[in-house]
């Protein structure tokens, strides 16, 4: 990839301002860095004791939970398709 095709985001999640460098589009990487800022806050709400650094890893874990019950949803939805198609 040419660096040409990167884009460069400045988004803020948890009061801090990143800047994004990828080839996505700039609202994905907005609504992605607007639902990590949310998860924080919820994360945190329920916390207010958390550092920073426990705050992002007890997201990052929340997050990978949720990715992994979709990915498992997913497998099974496609193989109930697949069992569909077989009969």
């Amino acid at each position: 990839m040419a660096q040409d095709d990167k884009k460069r985001v400045t988004v803020e999640i948890h009061n801090k301002s990143y800047t994004v460098v990828g080839k996505e589009d700039p609202h994905h990487v907005r609504l992605v860095a607007s639902l990590v800022d949310q998860k924080m806050r919820d994360i945190q709400s329920m916390n207010q004791q958390l550092t920073s650094t426990e705050l992002a890893v007890l997201t990052a874990v929340n997050t990978m939970n949720d990715y992994m019950k979709l990915k498992e949803d997913y497998a099974t939805l496609l193989g109930s398709l697949n069992k569909k198609e077989d009969k």
